[in-house]
């Protein structure tokens, strides 16, 4: 793994302030790790602390964001969430664990080396283990059963296979799509639930010859072109907020359902949901904006639908993949989508039976 600092491009680097600019409350000083909550960062929450007040609105975001170069990159820290700008690419990273800390759920963490584990009870006696590493980025997800097996769900930790850009970015060519259009990119609102479900657990449209970290596939979008996915156009939120309001739960039933029967046959699949704007707006706020709207959405599909956290992770790309080639606004580019990318964090190609 990289030193922190050495500048590979996909790792939350120290943020230094601006020579003769003091460090003030969420701005890190000289050494520190951008402004993410404990569980992201490799600091230990104490027991018992609260999560700090989250933001609520891009308002609020706006507000707290701070700006700084290192070297040849631009990083963005606000409530939350890193922004990386560089070389002509920019990422935005969150804390993997906050998704598990939902009242009443039990978790803890603890120091092991320069990395950090949070374990979490789930209401069945099985443990999900995160393991966070020095500079905040995933390493490993796995459950441990009452038994004592222990089954990693996504390992983004292994070594970095030749012919990728900076640790993260694949450089492959998009894939020969063969199948209709609409079955490769299902619309959730029209769609029979019959083929949500069959794309939820279909193959990839061509074939896999090896594994794929979480990272490579989250910034690699004619890898995750690999995989079918399916459309939610149909949840409206609010001008500047990532909150689901109560009527628009139900938008989520088939994704929950298809999901659901995917699990069934396999319990270790993961769902990757992806968040996306139009390009009306600053590129930073649609960024910053389709990133918690993912990770709302993974909420609901957990607490409402009972779709365990573990097999979700979630990602924001802002106006970087319009579906529909427009500057101005498009309920078509305003969209959550999700596919299931077990295949390619595992190199396998078969169906799920």
């Amino acid at each position: 793994m990289p030193a922190p600092g050495t500048g590979v491009p996909g790792v939350l680097p120290p943020v230094v302030p601006p020579p003769g600019q003091p460090s003030s409350p969420g701005v890190p000083s000289r050494g520190q790790r951008p402004d993410l909550p404990p569980g992201a960062t490799g600091q230990p929450r104490p027991a018992g602390q609260a999560d700090p007040l989250p933001a609520r609105r891009l308002e609020d975001v706006q507000r707290d964001r701070r700006t700084f170069r290192q070297g040849d990159r631009t990083v963005i820290q606000e409530p939350g969430r890193v922004i990386i700008e560089e070389g002509g690419r920019t990422i935005i990273r969150h804390d993997e664990t906050e998704r598990f800390r939902s009242p009443g759920r039990a978790y803890r963490s603890e120091r092991r080396g320069r990395d950090l584990v949070n374990v979490y009870d789930g209401p069945d006696g099985t443990q999900i283990i995160t393991t966070i590493g020095p500079e905040g980025n995933l390493l490993r997800r796995s459950r441990r059963y009452r038994d004592g097996r222990e089954v990693v769900i996504i390992d983004n930790a292994f070594d970095r296979p030749v012919g990728s850009v900076g640790g993260y970015y694949v450089d492959v060519p998009p894939p020969v799509v063969r199948m209709p259009r609409e079955r490769y990119i299902v619309d959730a609102g029209s769609a029979p639930q019959e083929m949500i479900d069959e794309v939820l657990v279909a193959p990839p449209v061509a074939r896999i010859d090896r594994r794929y970290t979480l990272d490579q596939i989250r910034y690699s979008p004619n890898l995750r072109a690999q995989m079918p996915s399916v459309d939610v156009n149909s949840i409206s939120f609010d001008s500047g907020s990532w909150a689901v309001r109560p009527d628009q739960v139900q938008q989520l039933a088939g994704i929950a359902e298809g999901i659901r029967r995917a699990l069934a046959a396999n319990a270790n699949e993961v769902f990757l949901i992806e968040g996306h704007t139009d390009a009306v707006g600053p590129p930073v706020d649609n960024l910053s904006l389709s990133d918690r709207r993912a990770t709302s959405v993974a909420e609901i599909l957990s607490q409402n639908f009972q779709i365990p956290p573990e097999n979700l992770t979630t990602q924001g790309y802002g106006e970087q993949n319009l579906k529909v080639a427009t500057q101005g606004p498009s309920e078509a580019n305003r969209r959550v989508t999700v596919r299931r990318i077990t295949p390619l964090l595992s190199g396998q190609n078969q169906q799920q039976q």
